[in-house]
């Protein structure tokens, strides 16, 4: 597929004032959209969930099927991607920034919907939603693009699924990039994340997202006005029975996280099975990768660390210094053991296709 270049918007028309309604914040979301049109392909595959991974379904109820599973893939369908997946209630569109950066240096990117968000299918029962499940899901995505092994970007719960893959199927995972998260995620911090997530919001105004998506992005770092409204348009859907914007998940997904949040993330056995190469995005300020996790990840493995000045969990992932160097690892420029800082780039322009 030709990939035509796009002009770049100046930034002053991205973002309207809150109060200008519904229209103009479509408008102004739709104007970001647009810049990447044409630089990614939607795609699609047929998940095939088991009845091994339906066991709180009653016994007589389960039974293999079929759940449509969206990705956006960016780059030549000939090289290798790398494969990203987010975190509980991202969508695959949040790596639309990173993804545009690496294809400009010839990076085949591809991101994916979890089951339950954005353009994927959801589950027959809220109790499938389990990280075997998700590790399933990515293995299954790996074995349908063809081109394994492949390296993993994994955010939050994408962090944990990717690992717990390369610990199990290690033929399918070349390298790991870990962003702000590692084998152990503290139950306290998960169980105020989920009671957040577990609530069913109606944003009834852009007023009412802005400080409701803004409150939940806090911790994401110092991220431009017209990233948040691209993640917050992608993010939620039009709802005409509750007359507002709601998440474009399953909730079923989300009560399923917090039941799961009852205790702590714990993949220590995962890592010390680990062999590929980790680079580990840490938010400085984050809850969720904490200082005694990364000293014990640090014992064990040889990583390269890479510290996040004014960020917590999880880093957006679309400041160009961050972008570079995951371009940088992937090419590998970075080996580990080794330890670094990446301070913030300047505000990014219009992102603007390379010709």
């Amino acid at each position: 597929m030709t990939r035509s270049p796009q002009r770049p918007l100046p930034a002053s028309v991205l973002v309207p004032p809150a109060a200008a309604g519904w229209s103009a914040w479509l408008q102004a979301a739709r104007r970001l959209d647009r810049r990447f049109a044409g630089h990614f392909v939607p795609m699609a595959f047929d998940y095939r969930q088991a009845p091994a991974l339906q066991p709180e379904v009653p016994r007589r109820l389960r039974r293999p099927y079929t759940v449509r599973v969206g990705y956006t893939d960016w780059g030549s369908p000939e090289r290798v991607p790398l494969v990203c997946c987010g975190g509980v209630a991202n969508t695959a569109m949040r790596f639309a920034f990173l993804a545009a950066d690496l294809w400009r240096e010839g990076q085949r990117v591809v991101c994916m919907d979890w089951l339950g968000r954005g353009q994927s299918g959801w589950l027959a029962d809220g109790s499938e939603y389990t990280r075997d499940t998700y590790v399933e899901q990515l293995r299954q995505l790996i074995e349908h693009l063809g081109r394994g092994p492949v390296p993993v970007l994994g955010s939050s719960l994408g962090g944990s699924v990717a690992l717990a893959l390369a610990a199990r199927h290690p033929q399918l995972v070349s390298a790991l990039v870990l962003n702000d998260v590692g084998p152990h995620i503290p139950q306290a911090r998960r169980a105020r994340r989920a009671e957040t997530l577990a609530r069913h919001y109606v944003f009834r105004t852009p007023e009412e997202m802005t400080r409701r998506a803004g409150a939940a992005q806090k911790h994401d770092g110092p991220v431009g006005e017209e990233v948040r409204l691209f993640i917050a348009y992608h993010q939620t859907r039009w709802s005409a029975e509750d007359g507002g914007r709601v998440y474009r998940h399953d909730p079923r997904a989300l009560l399923a996280y917090q039941r799961d949040a009852a205790r702590s993330v714990d993949l220590w056995d995962a890592w010390s099975a680990l062999r590929c190469p980790v680079l580990l995005v840490h938010g400085l300020e984050s809850d969720a990768l904490t200082p005694a996790t990364i000293a014990r990840m640090q014992r064990s493995h040889p990583i390269t660390l890479a510290h996040i000045p004014d960020t917590g969990h999880t880093p957006v992932l679309a400041d160009r210094h961050q972008t570079a160097l995951i371009a940088a690892w992937l090419r590998g420029e970075l080996p580990g053991p080794r330890e670094l800082s990446v301070p913030h780039a300047p505000t990014r322009r219009a992102w603007a296709a390379p010709g």
